[in-house]
């Protein structure tokens, strides 16, 4: 029964031993992923940023007068603001929609390349 009883105990022992083991490997192979998805983070803080910056952008060209707001396209890339219009705006239209834009926190740069102007 001694003998048992010591086989059992030195199997418990081994046992643990190779639980903790394993448990090392799946510790390690999830702090891998853990450093992928902080850049993941950092892309969709960014996106979220550009989304917002857009919408802010549309809004503040839509709600002031004298500019055909619901014709002007707003995209944002990395804080970079561009605007473009199919139809074309006098210069003084453009010159306001470029200020609109500069004036909405984050927003690095304004290009009004694609704003026809008459």
């Amino acid at each position: 029964m001694k003998k048992f009883a010591i086989a059992a105990a030195a199997a418990s022992v081994m046992a643990m031993g190779l639980t903790t083991g394993a448990f090392a490997q799946t510790t390690q192979a999830t702090q891998s992923p853990m450093m992928v998805a902080t850049g993941e983070v950092t892309k969709a803080k960014e996106a979220t940023s550009d989304t917002w910056i857009t919408t802010k952008v549309k809004s503040d060209l839509v709600t002031e007068k004298g500019i055909p707001g619901t014709d002007i396209k707003v995209e944002t890339n990395k804080g970079v603001v561009s605007l473009s219009s199919t139809v074309a705006v006098t210069e003084a239209q453009k010159h306001t929609a470029v200020a609109i834009a500069k004036k909405i926190k984050g927003v690095r740069a304004v290009s009004a390349d694609g704003l026809k102007a008459e």
